[in-house]
């Protein structure tokens, strides 16, 4: 084994395996709601431009089309509320994953250096840390937000960010991370701030870490990470996009041309069509929010409590017991969760139930429920 996959956490979905297969014995069929992966079809708009640029038969640029960076600089700008995005401003890359295992090592850092996320997260953060040889640094979310200075992460070069959150559906508002950039700025610490759930705010309104009122205008040290997986059905495609500090995007433009990560050019004819079309987004939010009801009402009438959870595609559930005994309770009913200790050791009470079913699988769960 080498040193670094001897470094890395276990891969923790194959405990779940005797669940899984104990959800499916029911006579109803498993419902699966242990992974955030889309169910629902493709866009009609995002699949006519991906065959219109089948016949693609050159390389793509690692940069993208000048077509792409303008759907990028201009999404951006319109959504996430930024001023003045230019195209050295914005870079595709290859889903949303692939940047956070990848980044600390693209960045250069390695041993010595120190990179800090939320102690309750989705585990790549770390992953990337130790892939790159760095100390990975969890800290408390809520501690931080009140107070960056008292959360112990003077000296690190890299702050994640993640809101909403994976797994929680928390929120960090506007006024945490106008604090929490303010202090990173002060100690030259690079802010990447993981946005990929912004468009699902159900109780709260996310706001980006590029937002003029959190940014103060300047993008210098912060970069968000955006995704199309949630938002558009695209999780197959692999399309995903950064958008912030020209200097740091520059950086990771030159390692990225080096190193081929090129996002193919049908998938960024199909960005192109995604980001120009709001109608499947509403669409899309409106069966994840019929979902959401149905589940949510069904668990709390079962007896769980819902924390947080106020976006994003989870309800983060307990019933103040050790997570897998919520699990395997679940399980008898057919119906599979993620445990919330795959998302650090304080999640050990809860569960992730995601909403990522056909509408006739949450129909069955809410029946099980009931």
């Amino acid at each position: 084994m080498s040193a670094v996959s001897s470094s890395l956490p276990v891969f923790p979905w194959d405990r779940l395996d005797p669940y899984k297969a104990q959800a499916q014995a029911h006579p109803d069929g498993i419902v699966d709601l242990s992974i955030g992966t889309p169910v629902d079809p493709v866009p009609e708009v995002i699949r006519r431009a991906l065959i219109a640029a089948a016949d693609s038969p050159g390389y793509p640029t690692v940069w993208g089309t000048a077509a792409l960076r303008d759907a990028l600089t201009g999404w951006v700008e319109r959504r996430l509320g930024a001023r003045g995005v230019a195209h050295e401003n914005v870079l595709p890359v290859l889903g949303s994953k692939e940047l956070v295992a990848w980044l600390p090592t693209q960045l250069g850092l390695g041993a010595g250096d120190r990179v800090a996320y939320p102690r309750l997260a989705y585990p790549t953060y770390e992953v990337g840390a130790r892939l790159a040889g760095t100390e990975p640094v969890p800290y408390d979310v809520e501690t931080f937000a009140a107070d960056p200075g008292s959360a112990g992460l003077d000296g690190v070069k890299l702050l994640w960010l993640n809101s909403p959150s994976n797994p929680t559906g928390a929120v960090l508002p506007k006024d945490a991370l106008t604090r929490i950039v303010a202090w990173a700025r002060e100690r030259g610490v690079l802010v990447f701030s993981d946005e990929c759930y912004l468009e699902l705010g159900w109780e709260a309104e996310p706001v980006s870490v590029l937002h003029p009122d959190v940014s103060g205008g300047t993008y210098e040290g912060i970069v968000a990470v955006h995704s199309l997986s949630k938002r558009s059905n695209l999780a197959g495609y692999r399309a995903a996009f950064l958008a912030g500090d020209a200097a740091v995007l520059g950086e990771l433009l030159r390692v990225r041309k080096h190193g081929g990560m090129m996002t193919p050019a049908p998938v960024q004819a199909a960005t192109v069509a995604a980001l120009g079309d709001d109608a499947h987004v509403r669409e899309q939010r409106g069966r994840y929010a019929a979902r959401r009801a149905a589940l949510r009402a069904a668990l709390e009438a079962h007896g769980f409590r819902i924390d947080h959870s106020e976006a994003s595609l989870y309800l983060w559930s307990t019933r103040d017991e050790p997570c897998w005994d919520t699990v395997a309770h679940l399980a008898e009913l057919g119906i599979l969760v993620a445990p919330g200790d795959f998302y650090g050791p304080t999640g050990d009470r809860h569960v992730r139930v995601a909403l990522t079913a056909t509408d006739e699988r949450i129909e069955s769960a809410v029946k099980r429920l009931g």
